[in-house]
């Protein structure tokens, strides 16, 4: 009876059980389609509206690439003011439309379904990156675009009509905007860095990857304009008038800050308005005595070559500020003139700016453009003018044309903004350099590019550095590689191993005697064409030298330091169509990164190539 009785109490409670969890389910059902409903129309919704957001962002970018190939390209020769006008109103409706294009797709990806499913585990990276990359491209196009674009026009729009190159209270008031525009960007990378950088969907992770490579471009570039709209005014004259000192280098035998010091010329900024007011070459500035004192450092590197007093070697040094110093005080020891900057310009700068003004001729009608201009001054110049004398002169006449032109350029509102757009290339990628004397400018031109410093820094760098030891202009034929290595990691630092490759490509035979003769004078034999370097290299802070071979023979190197980097130096002779390995294997400090590589410009740009980094574990 007893178990009668349970079996029919666990089947009644059983039952009842059962009844209630059919009821629930009868009253969940509407519930669960509900949720479904829901999550069907949320996803429905997210990807729609990513559609709309795709087709939003393509359009935007249609949009900026009308802005950059409208602003860069040369207006023709015969633009009227109407013409100018209709440009400038082209830019300007490009950039409102890439604005609202990009807003729209971030307006299409912000919501509450956008924001639960880019918070999915797994499912949601994808997301979250469209949603970053539709908010960053509307922060670049609303915020920065506009400021950039309109400081360049006002700096542009009507700076010639009073005889000025350059509007300089534009330029200052333009200073806030260009400020808070380097500041977006900067925020806007940081912002697409904490982006998902893996998800499971490619495509999107190669747009993070490309706006992200974009933004590192953007951001020193960004903030070298804001850095230029600070200097440019005084450096310019705006608070009175400014001289510089102006020297054209000659990449076909090397130096360290790019080639020996050529022709020169002075330069007058009157508040906005450039003239050259003098111009010379070389042989005028042998026998100054600057008398400058660059310190123990640089006198224990260079004192032996009397870089100071002697003006073929007052750059063997790459930190160009050592060079502007001695050439300044070089021009007061010639002319009782004290400068109040240097600026230096080589073939390959004259070439990207000729590209932007238009060809120039010199006296004799010789065409003077972008196309030969670099050829013209480093090579054929040799072999048109066997006389010292008359190939110095023609020269000078080369670099009077070109700078005449380039000012002539600066004249015409049509060709303005390219000028610009060169300028700013080449004083943002270090081809330009600049240095002032007045203390507070030249700070912040060292931070730059433009600065061409060697920077003091225990961050891993690796610089190659040659310097023609021959007396020829052989390197206009030099090819440079260089291989950094990144080896294991014990207590005592991280093993690195560097591999330059000077390859020698200039012709046994057909050169003119000026182009190969040796004025070193070897006690070896050499056939025409052989050339000689001082190779240097130039470590991480805290670096030491293990071992260096050239061509797989053990060498011994000369030791020293500047600016806080050991520096080892050798000898090395390339002969003629071959070339020569330099191996060095050295200790340093400890880190995962990569170096900085030092780029000295010569006519055949350094080929350099830094392998990736393994975690710097400790033994």
């Amino acid at each position: 009876m007893v178990w009668t009785f349970h079996k029919l109490r666990d089947s009644a409670v059983l039952s009842s059980f059962t009844g209630l969890v059919r009821r629930n389910h009868r009253r969940a059902r509407p519930v669960m389609w509900a949720v479904a409903g829901l999550l069907l129309a949320g996803s429905g919704w997210v990807l729609v509206t990513g559609l709309y957001a795709r087709a939003e962002l393509l359009a935007a970018r249609s949009d900026l690439e009308t802005v950059r190939s409208t602003v860069t390209a040369p207006s023709s020769p015969g633009a009227t003011a109407k013409g100018t006008t209709d440009r400038r109103a082209r830019i300007e409706a490009a950039v409102r439309s890439a604005g609202a294009h990009a807003a729209r797709a971030h307006q299409l990806t912000t919501g509450p379904a956008w924001s639960v499913a880019a918070y999915l585990p797994t499912l949601g990276g994808p997301l979250e990156t469209v949603r970053g990359t539709a908010e960053a491209a509307d922060r670049l196009t609303g915020d920065v675009l506009p400021a950039v674009v309109g400081a360049a026009d006002s700096l542009t729009d009507d700076a010639g009509t009073d005889g000025r190159h350059l509007n300089l209270s534009e330029l200052r008031r333009a200073v806030p905007a260009l400020e808070q525009a380097s500041r977006q960007v900067a925020a806007t990378r940081t912002q697409v860095r904490g982006l998902p950088r893996r998800t499971w969907l490619p495509s999107v992770d190669r747009v993070r990857v490309q706006l992200l490579a974009a933004l590192d471009r953007m951001a020193p570039l960004a903030k070298d304009a804001a850095t230029g709209a600070r200097l440019l005014p005084p450096m310019l004259g705006a608070d009175g008038p400014r001289r510089y000192f102006v020297v054209f280098q000659n990449p076909a035998e090397a130096r360290g800050t790019g080639g020996m010091p050529g022709a020169h010329a002075v330069l007058k900024a009157d508040r906005g308005t450039l003239s050259l007011t003098h111009f010379g070459h070389d042989t005028a500035m042998l026998g100054t005595r600057p008398g400058v004192d660059l310190g123990a450092e640089f006198a224990a590197m260079y004192e032996h070559n009397d870089a100071v007093n002697t003006w073929p070697n007052s750059n063997l040094s790459p930190h160009f500020p050592y060079a502007a110093r001695i050439w300044s005080a070089a021009w007061l020891d010639k002319s009782g003139e004290r400068v109040d900057g240097v600026l230096t310009l080589d073939p390959g700068v004259l070439a990207r700016m000729l590209a932007a003004s238009g060809p120039a001729r010199t006296s004799d009608g010789t065409v003077v453009g972008a196309d030969n201009v670099v050829d013209l001054s480093e090579r054929t110049n040799y072999m048109s003018y066997p006389d010292a004398l008359e190939r110095k002169a023609f020269l000078l006449d080369v670099a009077h044309a070109a700078a005449g032109r380039l000012l002539t350029a600066a004249d015409d509102p049509r060709l303005r903004p390219a000028l610009l757009a060169g300028l700013y290339e080449v004083l943002g990628n270090g081809s330009m350099n600049a240095w002032s004397a007045h203390p507070d400018e030249q700070r912040e031109l060292a931070s730059r590019p433009v600065g061409g410093s060697l920077p003091r820094t225990p961050e891993p760098y690796a610089g190659l550095v040659v310097n023609n030891a021959a007396g020829t202009k052989l390197d206009y034929y030099l090819d440079r590689t260089l291989d950094w290595y990144p080896g294991r990691c014990s207590s005592a630092g991280r093993e690195v191993t560097v591999k330059a490759v000077l390859a020698n490509r200039a012709p046994s035979q057909g050169l003119p005697p000026y182009v190969t003769d040796r004025l070193d004078k070897p006690p070896y034999a050499t056939r025409e064409g052989d050339n000689r370097l001082l190779v240097s290299y130039y470590a991480t802070a805290g670096a030491s030298l293990i071992k260096a071979s050239v061509d797989g023979r053990p060498v011994l190197l000369s030791s020293g330091a500047e600016r806080g980097h050991p520096v080892y130096t050798l000898d090395v002779e390339v002969p003629a169509g071959r070339s020569r390995t330099v191996m060095l294997d050295l200790l340093e400090p400890a880190a995962d990164h990569a170096p900085t590589v030092l780029h000295q410009r010569l006519p055949r740009p350094l080929r350099a190539t830094v392998h990736p980094s393994p975690q710097c574990h400790r033994d």
